[in-house]
C-alpha cells in the first residue's frame, strides 16, 4: 500500500513513536488521524502537519475509541491505516509485580489494540484495504529479570497480531507487528512502575530514534510484510 493520500490513524500520536510516525507520513503525503491523551500536543501536531485531525482519546475506553473511528471517518471519508502505537512500560520482578499495575498494562497494551483493530476492521473490509501496526517490544527477545509482565503484554500482542493476521487473509487486509529496539522516547518516564530500575538498566544503552522506527512503520504498510524487527542481531533480531 502506498502512503500518498492515505488515512493514517495513529495511538499514542502525543510524543516519541507515535508522533514521529505522524511526521513521516504526512511528508509522505498522507492524511493523519492524531489520538492521544495530551489533547495540547496532538492539537499542536495537527496544525503542524495540515491535513491532520486531533482527538482525545483514552485507548482503554472502548466508547473513546469508537468516537476517534467516528471521527476519523467523519473527517476524511475512510481508515486505511492503523498504527497501534499506545503503550506503557513496567518494570517488576515476578515475584513483586503488583497485580493490579499488571493489569493496567495489560489494558492499555493488549486489550487496547484489540479494541482498536474490532473498531477499524468493519470500515476496512467494506474498503477491501487496509493495513494494521502494531508495535511491540525488543523486550520480548530476552528474558531479562524484571520485565516479565511488560513482556508478557508485548508477547500476547504479538501471537494476536500473527493470528488476526491468518483469519484476514484474502481480505485485503494485513496484520502487521514491529519490533523496535531502545528508542529514545518518553517511555522511561512514563512507565507505571520501576522507572529508576529501569534506567539503570538502560544506562549507557545506544536508543534508536522515533524516526528510525517511523520510517520502519511505513516500510511495513508499504510491504504489507508480517513483521520487522529493529533489533540488533547480537541480540538475536535481523539487523
Amino acid at each position: 500500500m502506498e502512503i500518498q493520500d492515505r488515512v493514517i490513524l495513529i495511538t499514542g500520536a502525543s510524543s516519541g513513536i507515535g508522533a514521529a510516525t505522524a511526521r513521516a507520513a504526512a511528508a509522505a503525503g498522507a492524511r493523519v488521524v492524531l489520538a492521544a491523551r495530551r489533547e495540547d500536543r496532538i492539537r499542536e501536531l495537527a496544525h503542524e502537519l495540515g491535513d491532520a485531525i486531533a482527538v482525545r482519546c483514552d485507548v482503554t475506553d472502548q466508547r473513546q475509541v469508537a468516537s476517534l473511528v467516528h471521527a476519523a471517518l467523519d473527517t476524511f471519508g475512510r481508515i486505511d491505516v492503523l498504527v497501534n502505537n499506545a503503550g506503557q512500560g513496567l518494570q517488576a520482578e515476578v515475584e513483586q509485580l503488583s497485580l493490579d499495575d499488571f493489569r493496567a498494562v495489560l489494558e492499555l497494551n493488549l486489550l487496547a489494540p484489540l479494541v482498536a483493530m474490532q473498531a477499524v476492521l468493519p470500515t476496512m473490509r467494506q474498503q477491501r484495504e487496509g493495513a494494521i501496526i502494531n508495535v511491540s517490544s525488543g523486550t520480548t527477545f530476552a528474558d531479562v529479570p524484571g520485565t516479565g509482565g511488560y513482556v508478557a503484554s508485548k508477547i500476547a500482542l504479538e501471537r494476536l497480531s500473527t493470528i488476526a493476521r491468518n483469519e484476514l487473509e484474502g481480505s485485503g487486509v494485513t496484520v502487521s507487528t514491529i519490533i523496535p529496539f531502545a528508542t529514545s522516547t518518553e517511555f522511561l518516564a512514563s512507565m507505571k512502575a520501576g522507572r529508576s530500575e529501569a534506567e539503570t538498566m538502560t544506562a549507557g544503552a545506544a536508543f534508536d530514534s522515533p524516526e528510525q522506527v517511523a520510517e520502519a512503520i511505513l516500510e511495513l504498510v508499504i510491504t504489507g510484510d508480517a513483521r520487522k524487527d529493529l533489533v540488533p542481531a547480537a541480540y538475536g533480531g535481523t539487523r
